[in-house]
Protein backbone atom coordinates (compact mmCIF):
# COMPACT_ATOMS: atom_id res chain seq x y z
CA UNK A 1 0.00 0.00 0.00
CA UNK A 2 1.44 3.23 -1.17
CA UNK A 3 1.78 6.55 0.82
CA UNK A 4 -0.26 8.99 -0.09
CA UNK A 5 0.81 11.87 -1.48
CA UNK A 6 -0.01 15.99 -1.87
CA UNK A 7 -1.89 15.81 1.25
CA UNK A 8 -3.01 18.60 3.18
CA UNK A 9 -0.84 20.35 5.65
CA UNK A 10 -1.36 21.66 8.85
CA UNK A 11 -1.86 25.64 9.98
CA UNK A 12 1.53 26.34 11.70
CA UNK A 13 1.64 28.80 14.45
CA UNK A 14 3.78 29.89 16.95
CA UNK A 15 3.45 27.08 19.09
CA UNK A 16 3.57 23.96 17.04
CA UNK A 17 6.04 25.25 14.39
CA UNK A 18 8.90 23.23 16.23
CA UNK A 19 6.91 19.80 15.59
CA UNK A 20 5.89 20.58 12.24
CA UNK A 21 9.61 22.00 10.97
CA UNK A 22 11.21 19.26 13.24
CA UNK A 23 12.02 16.78 10.11
CA UNK A 24 13.95 19.34 8.46
CA UNK A 25 17.23 17.46 10.16
CA UNK A 26 15.46 13.75 10.30
CA UNK A 27 14.43 14.38 13.59
CA UNK A 28 11.41 14.11 16.11
CA UNK A 29 10.62 16.49 18.22
CA UNK A 30 8.28 16.80 21.12
CA UNK A 31 7.21 19.35 23.49
CA UNK A 32 8.68 18.41 27.33
CA UNK A 33 8.26 19.37 30.94
CA UNK A 34 11.60 20.83 32.39
CA UNK A 35 10.70 20.48 35.70
CA UNK A 36 9.09 16.38 35.81
CA UNK A 37 10.59 16.01 32.77
CA UNK A 38 7.51 14.45 31.28
CA UNK A 39 6.35 14.69 27.32
CA UNK A 40 3.46 16.64 26.46
CA UNK A 41 1.67 16.34 23.33
CA UNK A 42 0.12 18.38 21.87
CA UNK A 43 2.13 21.39 22.81
CA UNK A 44 0.36 23.49 25.67
CA UNK A 45 1.56 26.19 28.14
CA UNK A 46 1.64 24.15 31.12
CA UNK A 47 2.91 20.42 32.18
CA UNK A 48 -0.97 18.41 32.81
CA UNK A 49 1.04 16.26 35.29
CA UNK A 50 2.95 18.70 37.41
CA UNK A 51 1.47 22.25 36.10
CA UNK A 52 4.87 23.56 35.81
CA UNK A 53 4.76 26.70 33.22
CA UNK A 54 8.88 25.64 31.86
CA UNK A 55 7.99 24.07 28.73
CA UNK A 56 10.62 23.52 26.15
CA UNK A 57 11.38 21.09 23.31
CA UNK A 58 12.90 17.73 23.66
CA UNK A 59 14.66 15.74 20.34
CA UNK A 60 13.41 12.64 20.89
CA UNK A 61 15.08 8.69 19.39
CA UNK A 62 12.21 8.62 16.50
CA UNK A 63 11.16 5.15 17.97
CA UNK A 64 7.08 3.78 18.86
CA UNK A 65 4.99 1.01 19.61
CA UNK A 66 2.17 0.59 16.96
CA UNK A 67 -1.25 0.87 18.82
CA UNK A 68 -3.60 1.27 16.51
CA UNK A 69 -4.21 1.34 13.01
CA UNK A 70 -7.07 1.31 10.26
CA UNK A 71 -7.36 0.87 6.75
CA UNK A 72 -9.84 3.55 5.41
CA UNK A 73 -11.64 2.63 2.36
CA UNK A 74 -14.41 5.21 2.58
CA UNK A 75 -13.41 8.56 2.76
CA UNK A 76 -10.81 10.36 0.10
CA UNK A 77 -9.28 13.89 1.45
CA UNK A 78 -7.39 15.83 -0.95
CA UNK A 79 -4.30 14.22 -2.51
CA UNK A 80 -5.50 11.11 -0.15
CA UNK A 81 -7.56 8.22 -2.88
CA UNK A 82 -8.00 5.41 -0.45
CA UNK A 83 -6.75 3.01 0.17
CA UNK A 84 -4.60 4.51 3.01
CA UNK A 85 -3.46 3.61 6.57
CA UNK A 86 -4.30 5.77 9.52
CA UNK A 87 -2.03 4.79 12.79
CA UNK A 88 -1.84 5.24 16.53
CA UNK A 89 1.69 5.21 17.71
CA UNK A 90 3.28 5.12 21.14
CA UNK A 91 6.39 6.88 21.83
CA UNK A 92 9.20 4.99 23.31
CA UNK A 93 10.71 8.06 24.98
CA UNK A 94 7.47 8.19 26.87
CA UNK A 95 4.74 6.23 26.71
CA UNK A 96 2.26 8.61 27.78
CA UNK A 97 2.47 10.45 24.11
CA UNK A 98 0.71 8.94 21.49
CA UNK A 99 0.84 10.42 17.46
CA UNK A 100 -2.21 10.27 15.00
CA UNK A 101 0.04 9.35 11.57
CA UNK A 102 -0.36 7.13 8.62
CA UNK A 103 1.90 3.49 8.50
CA UNK A 104 3.67 3.49 5.61
CA UNK A 105 6.17 1.02 3.11
CA UNK A 106 4.23 -1.62 4.36
CA UNK A 107 0.81 -3.27 3.48
CA UNK A 108 -2.05 -3.48 6.27
CA UNK A 109 -1.49 -7.46 6.33
CA UNK A 110 2.11 -6.43 7.91
CA UNK A 111 1.24 -4.99 10.21
CA UNK A 112 0.06 -6.19 13.84
CA UNK A 113 -0.38 -4.10 17.46
CA UNK A 114 2.36 -4.00 19.15
CA UNK A 115 4.98 -3.84 16.47
CA UNK A 116 8.42 -1.54 16.88
CA UNK A 117 7.91 0.99 14.15
CA UNK A 118 10.50 4.47 13.35
CA UNK A 119 9.79 8.07 11.93
CA UNK A 120 9.98 8.81 8.64
CA UNK A 121 9.50 12.16 7.57
CA UNK A 122 7.17 13.28 3.99
CA UNK A 123 7.86 16.78 3.07
CA UNK A 124 4.15 18.69 2.70
CA UNK A 125 5.23 22.29 1.02
CA UNK A 126 6.77 24.65 4.27
CA UNK A 127 5.79 20.83 7.16
CA UNK A 128 7.74 17.60 7.60
CA UNK A 129 4.92 14.82 8.23
CA UNK A 130 6.06 12.61 10.75
CA UNK A 131 4.92 9.09 9.27
CA UNK A 132 5.80 5.56 10.52
CA UNK A 133 6.76 2.63 8.80
CA UNK A 134 8.08 -0.49 10.49
CA UNK A 135 11.50 -1.46 11.99
CA UNK A 136 11.29 -5.01 13.37
CA UNK A 137 9.01 -7.27 12.69
CA UNK A 138 10.02 -9.64 15.72
CA UNK A 139 10.35 -6.81 18.74
CA UNK A 140 6.47 -6.72 20.06
CA UNK A 141 5.76 -4.78 22.89
CA UNK A 142 2.33 -5.92 25.04
CA UNK A 143 0.12 -2.46 24.72
CA UNK A 144 -0.27 -0.76 28.34
CA UNK A 145 -2.67 -1.51 30.65
CA UNK A 146 -5.63 0.47 31.46
CA UNK A 147 -7.63 1.29 34.55
CA UNK A 148 -9.83 -0.69 35.83
CA UNK A 149 -13.56 -0.32 36.65
CA UNK A 150 -12.84 0.23 40.23
CA UNK A 151 -9.91 2.37 39.72
CA UNK A 152 -12.64 4.48 37.87
CA UNK A 153 -14.88 4.28 40.48
CA UNK A 154 -12.25 5.55 43.24
CA UNK A 155 -11.37 8.10 41.04
CA UNK A 156 -14.96 10.10 40.80
CA UNK A 157 -15.17 13.25 43.13
CA UNK A 158 -17.80 12.83 45.69
CA UNK A 159 -20.87 14.68 45.73
CA UNK A 160 -20.69 18.37 46.73
CA UNK A 161 -23.63 18.63 48.53
CA UNK A 162 -26.07 15.92 50.06
CA UNK A 163 -29.29 17.12 47.84
CA UNK A 164 -29.37 16.30 44.00
CA UNK A 165 -30.60 19.32 41.92
CA UNK A 166 -31.98 15.60 40.38
CA UNK A 167 -35.18 15.71 42.47
CA UNK A 168 -36.06 19.09 41.74
CA UNK A 169 -36.62 18.81 38.03
CA UNK A 170 -39.20 16.08 35.47
CA UNK A 171 -39.33 15.70 31.62
CA UNK A 172 -43.05 16.81 30.81
CA UNK A 173 -42.48 17.16 26.98
CA UNK A 174 -41.45 15.60 23.51
CA UNK A 175 -41.69 16.28 20.49
CA UNK A 176 -40.21 15.10 16.74
CA UNK A 177 -40.35 16.46 13.03
CA UNK A 178 -40.58 14.37 10.11
CA UNK A 179 -37.98 12.17 10.19
CA UNK A 180 -36.02 11.26 7.06
CA UNK A 181 -33.53 11.15 4.20
CA UNK A 182 -33.32 13.92 2.02
CA UNK A 183 -36.56 16.03 2.88
CA UNK A 184 -35.07 19.04 1.25
CA UNK A 185 -36.63 20.56 4.08
CA UNK A 186 -35.93 24.44 5.85
CA UNK A 187 -33.83 22.86 9.30
CA UNK A 188 -35.67 26.02 11.31
CA UNK A 189 -38.89 24.71 10.20
CA UNK A 190 -38.36 21.29 11.47
CA UNK A 191 -36.68 22.56 14.85
CA UNK A 192 -40.10 24.64 14.74
CA UNK A 193 -42.37 21.64 14.09
CA UNK A 194 -40.35 19.58 17.11
CA UNK A 195 -40.61 22.50 19.46
CA UNK A 196 -44.18 22.91 18.89
CA UNK A 197 -44.70 19.49 19.52
CA UNK A 198 -43.36 19.10 22.29
CA UNK A 199 -44.97 22.16 24.05
CA UNK A 200 -47.96 20.49 23.13
CA UNK A 201 -47.49 17.22 24.45
CA UNK A 202 -46.64 18.68 28.00
CA UNK A 203 -49.99 20.75 27.79
CA UNK A 204 -47.93 23.86 27.95
CA UNK A 205 -48.18 27.32 26.01
CA UNK A 206 -45.34 29.02 24.44
CA UNK A 207 -45.61 31.57 26.99
CA UNK A 208 -45.19 29.18 29.62
CA UNK A 209 -41.69 28.51 28.10
CA UNK A 210 -38.90 30.35 30.08
CA UNK A 211 -35.56 28.80 29.20
CA UNK A 212 -33.89 27.45 25.73
CA UNK A 213 -31.68 24.87 25.71
CA UNK A 214 -29.57 23.30 22.68
CA UNK A 215 -26.62 21.72 21.73
CA UNK A 216 -24.55 22.80 19.20
CA UNK A 217 -25.36 26.06 18.96
CA UNK A 218 -25.17 28.66 16.36
CA UNK A 219 -22.25 28.73 14.20
CA UNK A 220 -20.35 27.70 11.02
CA UNK A 221 -21.65 24.18 11.44
CA UNK A 222 -23.16 22.88 8.46
CA UNK A 223 -25.77 20.35 8.94
CA UNK A 224 -25.89 19.87 12.45
CA UNK A 225 -27.35 22.88 13.39
CA UNK A 226 -30.30 25.14 12.56
CA UNK A 227 -28.99 28.26 13.62
CA UNK A 228 -29.04 27.62 17.66
CA UNK A 229 -31.30 29.87 20.00
CA UNK A 230 -30.81 32.15 18.10
CA UNK A 231 -33.08 31.58 15.55
CA UNK A 232 -35.45 29.44 17.49
CA UNK A 233 -36.24 32.60 19.90
CA UNK A 234 -35.93 34.99 16.99
CA UNK A 235 -38.97 32.58 15.15
CA UNK A 236 -41.32 31.86 18.32
CA UNK A 237 -40.60 34.92 20.00
CA UNK A 238 -40.02 33.12 24.24
CA UNK A 239 -38.20 35.79 25.54
CA UNK A 240 -36.42 33.38 27.78
CA UNK A 241 -35.14 34.22 31.22
CA UNK A 242 -32.41 31.42 30.46
CA UNK A 243 -30.99 30.19 27.40
CA UNK A 244 -27.91 27.86 26.63
CA UNK A 245 -26.33 26.82 23.19
CA UNK A 246 -22.77 25.28 23.72
CA UNK A 247 -20.76 22.28 21.50
CA UNK A 248 -18.59 21.73 24.90
CA UNK A 249 -21.32 20.48 27.17
CA UNK A 250 -22.45 17.09 28.07
CA UNK A 251 -22.59 15.29 24.95
CA UNK A 252 -24.99 16.17 21.85
CA UNK A 253 -28.11 15.36 24.53
CA UNK A 254 -26.29 17.92 27.17
CA UNK A 255 -28.65 20.76 26.65
CA UNK A 256 -31.44 18.34 28.98
CA UNK A 257 -28.81 18.19 31.64
CA UNK A 258 -28.02 22.08 31.42
CA UNK A 259 -31.33 22.70 31.73
CA UNK A 260 -32.22 20.93 34.35
CA UNK A 261 -29.65 22.89 36.22
CA UNK A 262 -31.15 26.04 35.43
CA UNK A 263 -34.67 24.61 36.52
CA UNK A 264 -32.88 23.65 39.29
CA UNK A 265 -31.65 26.52 40.24
CA UNK A 266 -34.90 28.68 39.79
CA UNK A 267 -33.88 30.44 36.64
CA UNK A 268 -36.48 29.09 34.92
CA UNK A 269 -39.81 26.95 34.95
CA UNK A 270 -39.81 25.14 31.53
CA UNK A 271 -36.73 24.75 29.41
CA UNK A 272 -37.03 23.86 25.76
CA UNK A 273 -34.58 21.74 24.58
CA UNK A 274 -33.85 20.88 20.89
CA UNK A 275 -31.54 19.46 18.42
CA UNK A 276 -31.51 19.61 14.68
CA UNK A 277 -29.65 17.60 12.25
CA UNK A 278 -30.17 17.90 8.17
CA UNK A 279 -27.29 16.07 7.08
CA UNK A 280 -29.17 14.09 4.18
CA UNK A 281 -30.29 17.12 2.81
CA UNK A 282 -26.92 19.15 2.86
CA UNK A 283 -25.18 16.33 0.87
CA UNK A 284 -27.83 16.55 -1.58
CA UNK A 285 -27.60 20.25 -1.91
CA UNK A 286 -23.23 19.68 -1.86
CA UNK A 287 -23.72 16.63 -3.98
CA UNK A 288 -26.15 18.92 -6.98
CA UNK A 289 -23.66 21.63 -6.83
CA UNK A 290 -25.73 24.08 -4.55
CA UNK A 291 -23.59 24.30 -1.71
CA UNK A 292 -19.66 24.15 -0.63
CA UNK A 293 -18.76 20.73 1.33
CA UNK A 294 -17.96 21.15 4.96
CA UNK A 295 -14.63 20.32 6.59
CA UNK A 296 -14.48 16.94 7.52
CA UNK A 297 -12.66 16.47 11.05
CA UNK A 298 -10.42 19.47 10.78
CA UNK A 299 -7.98 18.78 13.80
CA UNK A 300 -4.83 19.62 12.76
CA UNK A 301 -2.92 16.70 14.44
CA UNK A 302 -5.55 14.32 12.57
CA UNK A 303 -6.68 15.71 9.32
CA UNK A 304 -2.44 15.89 7.56
CA UNK A 305 -2.99 12.33 8.25
CA UNK A 306 -6.22 11.58 6.61
CA UNK A 307 -8.11 11.10 9.84
CA UNK A 308 -10.93 13.22 8.55
CA UNK A 309 -13.88 11.11 10.72
CA UNK A 310 -13.91 9.97 14.10
CA UNK A 311 -14.73 6.74 12.17
CA UNK A 312 -10.96 6.85 11.89
CA UNK A 313 -10.10 7.31 15.82
CA UNK A 314 -13.02 4.72 17.11
CA UNK A 315 -11.92 1.85 14.51
CA UNK A 316 -8.56 2.14 15.97
CA UNK A 317 -9.98 1.82 19.68
CA UNK A 318 -12.56 -1.29 18.57
CA UNK A 319 -9.12 -2.89 16.73
CA UNK A 320 -7.53 -2.74 20.32
CA UNK A 321 -10.56 -3.71 22.14
CA UNK A 322 -10.82 -7.14 19.68
CA UNK A 323 -7.30 -7.54 20.53
CA UNK A 324 -7.22 -7.50 24.26
CA UNK A 325 -10.93 -9.10 24.70
CA UNK A 326 -11.55 -11.28 22.02
CA UNK A 327 -14.19 -9.42 20.84
CA UNK A 328 -15.11 -10.08 17.08
CA UNK A 329 -17.20 -7.71 14.08
CA UNK A 330 -19.79 -10.61 15.20
CA UNK A 331 -19.49 -9.19 18.29
CA UNK A 332 -20.80 -5.49 16.94
CA UNK A 333 -22.85 -7.41 14.12
CA UNK A 334 -25.08 -8.29 16.68
CA UNK A 335 -25.90 -4.59 18.28
CA UNK A 336 -26.64 -3.76 14.80
CA UNK A 337 -29.08 -6.39 13.93
CA UNK A 338 -30.69 -5.41 17.24
CA UNK A 339 -31.41 -1.88 16.35
CA UNK A 340 -32.59 -3.08 13.18
CA UNK A 341 -34.98 -5.35 14.21
CA UNK A 342 -36.52 -2.62 16.61
CA UNK A 343 -36.39 -0.13 13.66
CA UNK A 344 -39.00 -3.11 12.46
CA UNK A 345 -41.40 -1.90 15.18
CA UNK A 346 -41.03 2.00 15.22
CA UNK A 347 -42.72 3.87 11.98
CA UNK A 348 -40.30 6.70 11.61
CA UNK A 349 -37.61 4.87 11.60
CA UNK A 350 -35.29 5.29 8.67
CA UNK A 351 -34.16 1.92 7.74
CA UNK A 352 -36.77 -1.01 8.40
CA UNK A 353 -35.99 -3.84 6.12
CA UNK A 354 -34.63 -6.90 7.70
CA UNK A 355 -30.42 -7.53 8.00
CA UNK A 356 -28.96 -10.84 8.85
CA UNK A 357 -25.44 -10.99 9.88
CA UNK A 358 -24.24 -11.88 6.33
CA UNK A 359 -25.84 -8.53 5.28
CA UNK A 360 -23.76 -6.76 8.18
CA UNK A 361 -20.75 -9.13 7.54
CA UNK A 362 -20.96 -8.31 3.66
CA UNK A 363 -21.20 -4.76 3.57
CA UNK A 364 -18.67 -2.19 2.02
CA UNK A 365 -16.03 -1.11 3.89
CA UNK A 366 -15.73 1.81 5.65
CA UNK A 367 -12.52 2.27 8.10
CA UNK A 368 -11.72 -1.50 9.42
CA UNK A 369 -13.53 -2.82 11.20
CA UNK A 370 -15.94 -0.62 10.21
CA UNK A 371 -18.47 -2.00 7.69
CA UNK A 372 -21.47 0.18 6.62
CA UNK A 373 -23.80 -1.30 9.08
CA UNK A 374 -21.40 -0.39 12.63
CA UNK A 375 -22.16 3.37 11.37
CA UNK A 376 -25.33 5.94 12.12
CA UNK A 377 -27.94 6.85 9.68
CA UNK A 378 -27.35 10.80 8.48
CA UNK A 379 -30.93 11.96 8.11
CA UNK A 380 -32.86 15.22 8.50
CA UNK A 381 -35.19 16.24 11.43
CA UNK A 382 -35.49 17.56 14.93
CA UNK A 383 -36.10 16.74 18.09
CA UNK A 384 -37.69 18.27 21.23
CA UNK A 385 -37.72 17.76 25.29
CA UNK A 386 -38.81 20.19 27.63
CA UNK A 387 -37.63 19.84 31.37
CA UNK A 388 -39.87 21.61 34.00
CA UNK A 389 -39.88 22.43 37.95
CA UNK A 390 -40.90 19.15 39.76
CA UNK A 391 -43.70 20.72 41.58
CA UNK A 392 -45.38 21.76 38.16
CA UNK A 393 -45.28 18.36 36.80
CA UNK A 394 -48.26 16.49 37.91
CA UNK A 395 -50.50 19.38 36.69
CA UNK A 396 -49.09 18.93 33.44
CA UNK A 397 -50.59 16.49 30.14
CA UNK A 398 -48.49 13.63 30.08
CA UNK A 399 -47.23 11.37 33.21
CA UNK A 400 -43.58 12.76 34.63
CA UNK A 401 -40.63 11.16 34.01
CA UNK A 402 -38.01 11.80 36.73
CA UNK A 403 -34.23 12.20 36.94
CA UNK A 404 -32.70 9.67 39.39
CA UNK A 405 -29.09 10.78 38.15
CA UNK A 406 -26.97 12.11 36.14
CA UNK A 407 -23.22 11.33 35.41
CA UNK A 408 -20.68 13.65 33.55
CA UNK A 409 -17.43 13.55 35.69
CA UNK A 410 -14.42 13.93 32.91
CA UNK A 411 -11.39 11.33 33.96
CA UNK A 412 -10.13 10.64 30.83
CA UNK A 413 -7.99 12.40 28.24
CA UNK A 414 -10.17 15.08 25.76
CA UNK A 415 -7.62 14.59 23.29
CA UNK A 416 -8.38 11.71 21.41
CA UNK A 417 -5.67 10.12 20.51
CA UNK A 418 -4.00 10.60 24.13
CA UNK A 419 -6.99 8.87 25.85
CA UNK A 420 -9.16 5.49 26.61
CA UNK A 421 -7.27 2.98 24.43
CA UNK A 422 -9.62 0.05 24.61
CA UNK A 423 -13.23 1.85 24.61
CA UNK A 424 -14.74 4.71 23.33
CA UNK A 425 -13.03 7.70 25.53
CA UNK A 426 -15.28 9.67 27.81
CA UNK A 427 -17.86 6.73 29.01
CA UNK A 428 -15.79 4.99 32.11
CA UNK A 429 -16.05 8.65 34.19
CA UNK A 430 -19.48 9.65 33.24
CA UNK A 431 -20.70 6.53 34.20
CA UNK A 432 -18.86 5.58 37.41
CA UNK A 433 -20.14 9.46 38.62
CA UNK A 434 -23.71 8.62 37.43
CA UNK A 435 -23.56 5.28 39.83
CA UNK A 436 -22.13 7.81 42.64
CA UNK A 437 -25.19 10.15 42.50
CA UNK A 438 -27.85 6.45 43.13
CA UNK A 439 -28.54 3.87 44.97
CA UNK A 440 -29.77 2.00 41.68
CA UNK A 441 -27.50 -0.11 40.03
CA UNK A 442 -27.12 -1.70 36.69
CA UNK A 443 -29.44 -4.63 37.51
CA UNK A 444 -32.34 -2.29 38.27
CA UNK A 445 -32.48 -0.98 34.68
CA UNK A 446 -35.33 -1.90 32.54
CA UNK A 447 -34.36 -0.90 29.24
CA UNK A 448 -30.85 1.22 28.06
CA UNK A 449 -31.15 3.68 25.11
CA UNK A 450 -27.09 4.11 24.41
CA UNK A 451 -25.20 6.23 22.21
CA UNK A 452 -24.56 4.49 18.75
CA UNK A 453 -23.11 6.68 16.74
CA UNK A 454 -21.48 3.89 15.55
CA UNK A 455 -21.33 -0.03 17.02
CA UNK A 456 -18.49 0.36 19.39
CA UNK A 457 -19.94 3.57 20.88
CA UNK A 458 -22.95 1.14 22.03
CA UNK A 459 -20.46 -1.37 23.03
CA UNK A 460 -18.10 0.85 24.93
CA UNK A 461 -20.79 1.94 27.20
CA UNK A 462 -22.49 -1.32 28.17
CA UNK A 463 -19.27 -2.25 29.82
CA UNK A 464 -18.75 0.92 31.39
CA UNK A 465 -22.41 1.01 33.01
CA UNK A 466 -21.64 -2.19 34.47
CA UNK A 467 -24.06 -4.51 32.41
CA UNK A 468 -20.90 -6.59 32.33
CA UNK A 469 -17.24 -6.61 33.19
CA UNK A 470 -15.12 -4.90 31.30
CA UNK A 471 -14.00 -7.15 28.01
CA UNK A 472 -16.83 -8.85 28.83
CA UNK A 473 -19.42 -7.30 26.25
CA UNK A 474 -19.23 -10.37 23.51
CA UNK A 475 -20.29 -12.68 26.37
CA UNK A 476 -23.11 -10.80 27.80
CA UNK A 477 -24.49 -9.73 24.20
CA UNK A 478 -24.99 -13.66 23.59
CA UNK A 479 -25.89 -13.09 20.00
CA UNK A 480 -28.20 -10.57 20.50
CA UNK A 481 -30.67 -12.30 22.85
CA UNK A 482 -30.17 -10.17 25.91
CA UNK A 483 -30.41 -6.71 24.13
CA UNK A 484 -33.69 -7.90 22.42
CA UNK A 485 -37.20 -6.19 23.52
CA UNK A 486 -37.43 -9.18 25.93
CA UNK A 487 -33.90 -9.86 27.35
CA UNK A 488 -32.50 -9.06 30.13
CA UNK A 489 -31.19 -5.05 28.84
CA UNK A 490 -33.68 -3.96 26.03
CA UNK A 491 -31.15 -1.55 23.67
CA UNK A 492 -32.07 1.04 22.08
CA UNK A 493 -35.95 0.62 22.09
CA UNK A 494 -36.97 2.57 18.58
CA UNK A 495 -33.76 1.83 16.42
CA UNK A 496 -31.67 3.81 17.79
CA UNK A 497 -29.10 6.01 15.51
CA UNK A 498 -27.75 3.19 13.16
CA UNK A 499 -31.52 2.05 11.71
CA UNK A 500 -33.75 4.78 13.49
CA UNK A 501 -31.81 7.68 12.31
CA UNK A 502 -28.41 9.85 13.82
CA UNK A 503 -30.53 12.30 15.77
CA UNK A 504 -27.55 13.09 17.64
CA UNK A 505 -28.64 11.72 21.02
CA UNK A 506 -31.76 13.66 21.56
CA UNK A 507 -33.93 10.94 19.62
CA UNK A 508 -32.25 8.46 22.66
CA UNK A 509 -33.56 10.78 25.33
CA UNK A 510 -37.01 10.95 22.93
CA UNK A 511 -37.92 7.14 23.25
CA UNK A 512 -36.09 6.78 27.11
CA UNK A 513 -38.86 9.08 28.04
CA UNK A 514 -41.58 7.80 25.54
CA UNK A 515 -40.65 3.95 27.21
CA UNK A 516 -40.98 5.80 31.16
CA UNK A 517 -44.36 6.45 29.83
CA UNK A 518 -45.73 3.06 28.49
CA UNK A 519 -46.27 4.55 25.42
CA UNK A 520 -43.88 2.54 22.89
CA UNK A 521 -46.81 0.64 21.30
CA UNK A 522 -45.40 -2.31 19.79
CA UNK A 523 -41.88 -2.03 21.10
CA UNK A 524 -43.15 -1.55 24.89
CA UNK A 525 -40.85 -3.50 27.05
CA UNK A 526 -43.10 -4.69 29.36
CA UNK A 527 -43.36 -2.81 33.03
CA UNK A 528 -40.29 -0.58 32.07
CA UNK A 529 -39.94 1.77 35.05
CA UNK A 530 -36.29 2.60 35.24
CA UNK A 531 -34.00 3.59 31.76
CA UNK A 532 -30.25 4.98 31.58
CA UNK A 533 -30.16 6.95 28.63
CA UNK A 534 -26.34 8.09 27.50
CA UNK A 535 -25.18 10.95 25.18
CA UNK A 536 -21.65 11.45 23.38
CA UNK A 537 -18.22 9.98 23.56
CA UNK A 538 -14.94 10.43 22.56
CA UNK A 539 -15.90 14.31 22.73
CA UNK A 540 -17.48 15.03 26.55
CA UNK A 541 -20.40 13.07 27.64
CA UNK A 542 -23.23 12.59 29.78
CA UNK A 543 -25.15 10.03 30.93
CA UNK A 544 -28.82 10.48 33.03
CA UNK A 545 -30.59 7.70 34.72
CA UNK A 546 -34.54 8.27 34.78
CA UNK A 547 -37.44 7.06 36.64
CA UNK A 548 -41.22 6.70 35.53
CA UNK A 549 -44.07 7.95 37.45
CA UNK A 550 -45.94 4.85 37.26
Amino acid sequence: MSAPTARPAPEISPETEFFWTSGADGSLRIQECRDCAALIHPPRPACRYCHSRDMGVRIVSGFATLVGFTVNHRFAPPGMPPPYIVAQVMLEDDPQVRLTTNAVECTADALSLGMRMEVVFEKAEDVWLPLFRPTDPVAVTALPEEPDAAAIRRSVRPMARTDKFEDAVALTGIGMSRLGRRLMADPLSLTVDACRAAIDDAGLTADDIDGLSTYPGAGSLGPFTEGGVTAVESTLGLKPTWHNGAIETFGPGGSVIAAMLAVASGLARHVLCFRTVWESTYGELVRTGRTAPAAGLSDEWFAPFGAVSAAHLLAQTAQRHFHRYGTDRETLGWIALNQRANAARTAEAIYREPLTMDDYLDARPITTPFGLYDCDVPCDGAVAVIVSARDTARDLAQPPVFVEAVGTQILERLDWDQSTLTHEPQVLGQAAHMWSRTTLRPDDVDVAELYDGFTFNCLSWIEALGFCDIGGARDFLNRGTNIALDGRLPLNTHGGQLSHGRTHGMGLVHEAITQMRGHGGARQVADARVAVVSSGGLTPSGVMLLRADR
